[in-house]
């Protein structure tokens, strides 16, 4: 059974009826410049699909017409999105003459956030969400359950196959929209189960009693025994596939103490308010923690923006001038004002707004850009979190002191910055000694390898194209700098080596402008040491360099694991699976011979009689596994490292900041059972090399 919803309401709200539809224009352009709606036919605008049919019902819950949202991974690449609100309206449309249902589904900028008193608040133009993922879709279809009738209409790229048609009665409300990507937009059709499930977590933190059900059933063998028009029928079937349900009543604060939970706390309270001002409703929870990063999560009308907006400059103007004027207060603050950057250090915070007549700059809702929202978010917040360092003094002494902590840490990083930048201009060398630099000038052609220790470091030297290829040899494990201030960071000879051979800069005088290098490849060994080196040189670019990874210019180097010599021929594996592959699934073990010593090059004993066989000989197999890079010899390391023609580099993305961010803070941090946990949670996505 569906979960009940407040009937009043949806009585009082008849009123939402097709003439609350606006209609624009047409549906073409969408599949001719997809990227132009979606952002990408990639990974990022596939998953873009779900939530424009899901922000349709998150935005019935958010004006009080539903509580309950269920998305469904089917086989076949199909979705399933079920919500409990008023149903998508069935009746005629006057300027369309066809229902409102099809105009929606059909025509692009038609749907209830337009005019009229469909939407209050809303994530934007969402009809422009249900066209797009529509004329996108090889196969949609929308059921819709409203006034005792089932609806349903179903659609091919955009056009419907038949009208609407009632297809049974119905005591429930709500809309079932099923829908299947079109191979011909998207190249790969593959659902991240764990990235929609935290996108779909975040939301349910967002809207106070709204439940939000996630079920992978994409391995069920028997749905064309199911009545797929039932409203929520999968959540009785939760149990027997992958699935999460989200419900929060704390709403933001509890959204805090989620990304805190591996932090520790240095005040006691979360600050929470929630109030409207000139039509913007502004929500905001924050909370200091002992780190040196800081988390700020910015929202409008429920859509994550990943480049701010205006509700955040708001809320850093705000955050500055309010701890400045409670800090002239504490007697032990001789500093001087506090900057943004000093404010924002250890600090994890959300900013919420929801605005009626919302802006954005782009398609994709990356940041807002609603002037209101500002000077609304400004006020809201500065009056609420003056009063909240009044009336918790201990709260309020903690985060002081923590912000002059990071005053006086910004001021030592500056004087060893400058002391380290005047020190080599001083000696006349900009370069480190320890890097062999290429010939060429033109960063866009030029790459350098982060190699671990002195022998790969000679090997790759030996190995490389001199004219583009770089060498920067590391001695042992750099500095975790996941705790690390700038100061000490700079003290540490191999990371000021990276820096200054970078080019770039660091912290405030960062210039990705001054980049060197458009490929900075790290390669290390394949055993945990070389993991570690990675994920140690990976927080570094992440923390202070990481516009390198959002620009592509971060890469892993795929060394080979062996090196197979069958007869004559000499071949390379980069992967268990790609070893037996060359071997040979059937070939007789006592003709295999692997171990770490480097293989013999002549020809003697090439074959060998396979015993038991038809007497034909066999070529012996000799395996050698790599557990280096300073194993292999000069033209090795050419030939499946560095040869561009022919090795394997993987580009380091950042698909989920929030995510990453969090993934660093346990691995890199102090918090020894939350690491343990992740890594047995995480075990069996690793490659084991045993």
């Amino acid at each position: 059974m569906a979960p009940k919803v407040a009937e009043e309401k949806i009585k009082k709200n008849n009123g939402y009826t097709a003439q609350d539809i606006t209609v624009l224009e047409g549906l073409e352009p969408v599949r001719k410049r997809p990227g132009m709606y979606i952002g990408t036919t990639g990974p990022d605008g596939l998953h873009h699909l779900i939530t424009e049919i899901f922000d349709n019902s998150r935005d019935e819950a958010m004006g009080g017409f539903a509580n309950d949202i269920e998305i469904v991974l089917l086989p076949g690449n199909k979705v399933r999105v079920t919500d409990n609100g008023r149903g998508i309206p069935v009746d005629v449309h006057k300027s369309t003459k066809v229902s409102a249902l099809e105009t929606i589904m059909t025509t692009l900028h038609a749907g209830g956030k337009f005019g009229g008193e469909g939407y209050k608040v809303s994530g934007g133009l969402h009809g422009v969400g249900a066209s797009v993922v529509n004329a996108l879709s090889i196969y949609t279809q929308v059921i819709v359950h409203r006034d005792g009738g089932k609806y349903m209409q179903e659609y091919k790229q955009g056009k419907k196959k038949a009208a609407v048609k009632k297809i049974g009665s119905s005591k429930l409300h709500g809309t079932i929209v099923t829908f299947e990507p079109d191979i011909e937009i998207f190249k790969e059709i593959k659902f991240e189960w764990n990235k929609i499930v935290s996108h779909m977590r975040q939301q349910a933190y967002l809207v106070k009693g709204l439940k939000i059900s996630v079920i992978d059933a994409r391995e069920s063998k028997d749905l064309e025994k199911v009545d797929l028009s039932d409203i929520f029928y999968f959540r009785e079937l939760g149990r027997d596939y992958p699935s999460f349900t989200f419900y929060f009543e704390g709403g933001l604060m509890s959204l805090i103490k989620f990304y805190n939970q591996t932090q520790k706390p240095i005040h006691k309270n979360i600050f929470y308010v929630e109030k409207e001002v000139d039509n913007v409703a502004v929500e905001v929870a924050l909370q200091y923690v002992d780190d040196i990063s800081s988390r700020v999560l910015a929202f409008a009308n429920n859509i994550y923006n990943s480049e701010g907006g205006t509700h955040i400059t708001g809320f850093k103007t705000a955050l500055t001038r309010t701890l400045n004027n409670y800090g002239k207060g504490d007697s032990k603050n001789n500093e001087d004002n506090f900057t943004g950057d000093d404010v924002l250090e250890g600090l994890t915070a959300v900013v919420s707004v929801k605005i009626r007549e919302i802006q954005f700059e782009g398609q994709t809702k990356a940041k807002l850009g609603t002037v209101e929202a500002q000077s609304a978010v400004s006020s809201v917040f500065g009056e609420a979190f003056a009063a909240f360092l009044e009336e918790h003094p201990d709260d309020g002494r903690a985060i002081v002191n923590k912000v002059i902590l990071a005053l006086k840490a910004r001021k030592a990083a500056k004087a060893a910055k400058d002391s380290v930048l005047r020190k080599g201009a001083l000696e006349g060398m900009t370069l480190p000694g320890k890097l062999a630099d290429c010939q060429s000038k033109d960063a866009s052609e030029s790459e350098v390898f982060i190699v671990e220790g002195d022998s790969a470091g000679g090997t790759a030297k030996t190995g490389r194209d001199r004219r583009v290829q770089a060498v920067l040899p590391l001695r042992g494990k750099i500095l975790n700098i996941e705790r690390a201030r700038l100061d000490k960071m700079l003290a540490s000879e191999q990371i000021k080596n990276l820096v200054v051979a970078v080019g770039t800069a660091i912290g405030d005088t960062f210039d990705i402008s001054k980049l060197r290098y458009h490929k900075i490849i790290i390669a290390t060994d394949a055993d945990v040491d070389g993991a570690h080196i990675r994920t140690l040189l990976l927080t570094l670019f992440y923390r202070y360099f990481r516009p390198l990874i959002d620009g592509g210019f971060i890469y892993i180097a795929q060394p080979p694991l062996y090196k197979i010599k069958k007869g004559k021929e000499i071949h390379y594996a980069y992967t268990d699976e790609q070893k037996v592959k060359i071997i040979g699934k059937d070939a007789p073990a006592e003709l295999v011979e692997e171990s770490s010593e480097a293989l013999p090059e002549g020809d003697e004993g090439e074959e060998d009689e396979v015993k038991g066989g038809t007497g034909k000989k066999a070529a012996k197999i000799a395996i050698q596994r790599y557990k280096g890079l300073g194993e292999m010899n000069a033209e090795e390391l050419w030939e499946t490292t560095m040869d561009p023609a022919r090795r394997i580099l993987k580009q380091v993305h950042i698909e989920d900041a929030q995510e990453a961010d969090k993934v660093f803070d346990i691995l890199m941090g102090t918090d020894v059972p939350a690491r343990k946990s992740f890594i047995q949670s995480n075990a069996k996505l690793a490659n084991i090399d045993i």
